[in-house]
């Protein structure tokens, strides 16, 4: 078969004194960090949506880039090509994984059985590819806010008809992510939110949302199933007001429901930064529940209060999320480049280019993380900063629930005023990460 990235070879570690444009500067697939392979520490996975589908259109022009590799958009000869494309683009790089909503892999028909017999045929030879190449499936999802029909939501929809629909695309796309093994399923909530109060029914719409999800459990185990189920938390856009708003609001709603034992986090760096948060404080809230799973490696545009889904180039923040991830013990998911080229890097090389850019970035995060992690400045200032609770009578009695208000109280008429010591330090902190990460 022709390649269709003829012009482009195979990308390789090279060191970061390497002048080839088309080689990784850090990333080094079998050199080992903390006991692990860098590959094992960071499983990334292509979007099929972003990397194989978007062609740089926006609200203001048509699209820039030619992503038909050769094929007529919207038949079944294209989606097979798209297949092609992802697989040697995959290869040419060494990612191990990749994610795809259902009407990513084919275009949607007019008759859902029409859709499904095209997802049928589709997965027939994705499967084919990946028996020949090893490559795998991170986690599925079925896209259930791009058609009209979910204007006003998918689980929260006000349509039985359209609930029931949405139903029928969760069935198909667990069906699919089953026949190709993958390690997850997302539930991104595109539209499950609303625009205002004076038409919402609240309780209503995360109830039934829940129903959704119970359904997509129990249908996902019975045909085996065992991996984990996916929130990706998302504050706004589409919808005004998203039910999935950050990290803490989709753990209580799924703790609130009793979905808590087989949900999991799918944590997006641009969502968190539109919550209002820093990408690590939504890795670190994920992990103290027991729920990180995934991510999307992305960043978003701190001008831009929409989701730019960038490629990831900032070295600090992704040292701090591999900090928590490795605090964390890892993903039971990847990292998934939930990424697209700015639109004028509309050529084959620019998607080569955005990928090398993102999977260095993580690996320097890798390797930074690791630094910090065994020179322990860090864990030693944290663990000296609540001392107390560990040295004195008093704080073991707090930590140990042997204490009530009466005793406290008491305490604290004895002892005046307390002494404060300091529980910042961040400036010292900072300049202690400057000096780990560039000053050796």
């Amino acid at each position: 078969m022709k390649e269709i990235f003829a012009n482009i070879p195979a990308v390789k570690y090279e060191g970061a004194d390497s002048k080839n444009k088309f080689a990784f500067k850090f990333y080094d697939a079998d050199k080992v960090i903390l006991g692990k392979k860098m590959s094992e520490h960071l499983p990334f996975a292509m979007a099929w949506w972003h990397n194989l589908c978007a062609n740089g259109a926006d609200m203001f022009g048509r699209g820039t880039a030619d992503k038909s590799f050769g094929k007529k958009p919207g038949t079944m000869e294209h989606a097979k090509a798209k297949v092609d494309a992802g697989f040697e683009f995959m290869q040419k790089l060494g990612i191990k994984y990749f994610c795809w909503h259902d009407v990513d892999l084919v275009p949607e028909a007019d008759d859902i059985k029409e859709t499904n017999a095209r997802l049928d045929e589709i997965s027939d030879y994705i499967l084919e590819k990946m028996n020949k190449t090893g490559i795998k499936c991170l986690w599925g999802t079925a896209n259930m806010f791009g058609n009209p029909r979910y204007m006003n939501g998918a689980g929260s929809t006000n349509s039985a008809d359209v609930f029931a629909f949405a139903a029928a695309q969760v069935k198909k796309a667990l069906d699919i992510t089953v026949k190709l093994g993958g390690r997850g399923y997302v539930f991104w909530g595109g539209r499950e939110g609303y625009e205002t109060l004076l038409n919402t029914d609240v309780k209503f719409e995360q109830e039934n949302i829940a129903r959704l999800m119970k359904m997509a459990v129990k249908y996902g185990r019975s045909i085996g199933f065992k991996g984990d189920f996916f929130i990706e938390p998302k504050p706004k856009e589409p919808m005004k007001h998203q039910y999935d708003f950050d990290a803490a609001t989709a753990i209580g709603f799924l703790k609130a429901h009793g979905l808590e034992k087989d949900f999991k986090m799918n944590i997006e760096a641009n969502h968190a930064t539109l919550a209002g948060h820093t990408f690590e404080h939504e890795l670190r809230i994920s992990a103290i529940n027991g729920m990180l799973g995934s991510v999307d490696a992305n960043q978003g545009d701190y001008l831009l209060g929409w989701d730019t889904d960038e490629f990831p180039c900032d070295v600090y923040t992704a040292t701090y999320a591999m900090l928590e991830i490795l605090k964390a013990g890892g993903l039971t998911g990847g990292l998934n480049f939930d990424a697209k080229n700015r639109r004028p890097s509309y050529t084959y090389e620019d998607m080569f280019h955005a990928f090398i850019l993102g999977m260095d970035t993580w690996a320097l995060g890798l390797i930074n993380a690791a630094k910090l992690i065994e020179d322990g400045t860090l864990d030693k200032f944290k663990e000296n900063k609540y001392s107390t609770f560990k040295t004195t009578e008093i704080g073991k009695k707090i930590l140990s629930d042997k204490t009530s208000l009466e005793e406290l109280a008491a305490y604290a008429e004895k002892l005046g005023a307390p002494e404060l010591p300091s529980g910042g330090s961040q400036e010292y902190l900072q300049h202690v990460i400057n000096n780990v990460l560039f000053g050796k």
